[in-house]
């Protein structure tokens, strides 16, 4: 449904106005099968009230994204709206998790978007893209969870020494693999390869409002873009995301 729905679409806004309203029409469709349940829980933090232009306190925000769970429901909804931790930012959320006795391992989670890997495949989605996504993301994820930091990293500067014997996944803030709709001439084996790019996505951020490009040991970027290339069919290059936020914002669309 969503890929059909999506077809020829390629403005970043537009997929997002797309997934959200499906997200919406399913949820209410399946919302009617229940009869004793009254509210909706959402996670709806601070950053996106005002990356989508709704903060009160904001006279003058201008809309940077649009974020289904901030003005998507629809007024006749039958269920009443939940939004504990509206007005608080990631960083708070996740201090409020930690006083309530979660798990640090979910309470430290990196964040996924709302609209899904739809808004990190740059331009028309299609299921062939998101399962060469999905397989990236994959090794990045795993490699960043099972590399260590250790001393020698806190040494040259690319972490801070409280996270010594931390993976480096615990030691970001985020990571992901962004899916480039360009392709580029390889080599595998012998043969001229024609493929798909990936981009990886990697930072440090405290209230994810500001963020800057995460400094990970060469040796280990290297890794992760001779896996993808490697072991993900149709990609024969890989590339690294530098930029902070702002000028860039993190997700890519």
């Amino acid at each position: 449904m969503f890929f059909r729905k999506l077809k020829g679409v390629i403005d970043p806004e537009e997929k997002r106005k797309i997934i959200g309203t499906l997200f919406v029409e399913i949820f209410e469709r399946e919302s009617k099968k229940f009869t004793d349940v009254t509210w909706l829980a959402q996670g709806t933090i601070y950053p996106d009230i005002i990356e989508s232009a709704g903060a009160e306190s904001a006279g003058v925000a201008k809309k940077i994204k649009s974020h289904h769970n901030v003005g998507g429901l629809p007024e006749k909804l039958a269920l009443k709206l939940l939004e504990p931790v509206k007005s608080l930012f990631k960083d708070e959320v996740r201090q409020l998790g930690l006083e309530l006795g979660l798990r640090k391992d979910l309470v430290n989670r990196h964040p996924f978007p709302g609209p899904g890997l739809g808004i990190r495949v740059i331009g028309e989605v299609t299921s062939e893209k998101v399962a060469i996504l999905q397989k990236a993301d994959e090794i990045l994820l795993d490699l960043l969870k099972t590399q260590i930091i250790g001393k020698e990293d806190v040494n040259k500067g690319f972490a801070k020494e409280e996270n010594i014997g931390k993976s480096w996944y615990e030691g970001t803030a985020q990571a992901f693999c962004v899916f480039l709709p360009l392709k580029t001439v390889g080599v595998k084996g012998d043969d001229r390869s024609y493929e798909w790019v990936i981009a990886i996505r990697i930072v440090n951020s405290t209230d994810f409002m500001t963020a800057n490009a995460a400094r990970l040991p060469f040796e280990l970027i290297e890794l992760i873009a001779s896996e993808i290339i490697n072991k993900v069919n149709n990609v024969s290059r890989v590339v690294l995301d530098i930029s902070n936020k702002p000028p860039a914002t993190i997700e890519w669309e």
